[in-house]
């Protein structure tokens, strides 16, 4: 493909507004991992599944896969710092140094956090340099709040235009 429709690509991509979550997992041996994500989607209401896009490279994949099982930690509007440590290639120790979370339902889950899924993997599917992962909702909560979402490279949340 040609560099300059990636790079147009990637332009036209920064305009589109995304919400923000952490997707975690947990080993076998007990160790959290985390990864901020802004490619998740709800996917069916009957049954209640969503999808979220990991890096085929990315070790919270390889843990995903290990247990059937993911977190869907729906971030707020005063979770910036957090999704930026999720963001970056820290240990997993270092990226959970600090937050409060605990274990529901086999996955991290952050407290505070807007929204929680706890996931079973239904299927995956390859696409590029990315696995979508097709998961099934097992428990879910949230609270009421303003999103974080990812815009033009920053994080904002939403405002409404008209009621």
């Amino acid at each position: 493909m040609p560099e300059d429709v990636q790079e147009r690509f990637r332009e036209v991509m920064a305009h589109v507004a995304t919400p923000v979550s952490v997707v975690t997992g947990l080993s076998d041996g007990g160790s959290p991992y985390g990864s901020t994500v802004s490619a998740f989607s709800s996917l069916s209401l009957r049954p209640p599944m969503v999808l979220v896009s990991l890096i085929k490279a990315s070790r919270l994949l390889a843990v995903i896969r290990e247990t059937g099982r993911f977190g869907l930690n729906v971030l707020g509007s005063s979770h910036s710092a957090l999704a930026r440590t999720f963001a970056t290639s820290r240990t997993p120790e270092e990226k959970f140094a600090g937050v409060e979370w605990g274990v529901d339902h086999g996955v991290p889950r952050f407290a505070g956090a807007l929204g929680w899924l706890a996931c079973s993997v239904e299927q995956e599917v390859e696409g590029g340099d990315h696995i979508v992962v097709l998961g099934s909702v097992l428990a879910v909560s949230g609270w009421a709040g303003e999103p974080l979402t990812y815009h033009r490279r920053s994080f904002g949340t939403h405002v409404t235009l008209d009621r």
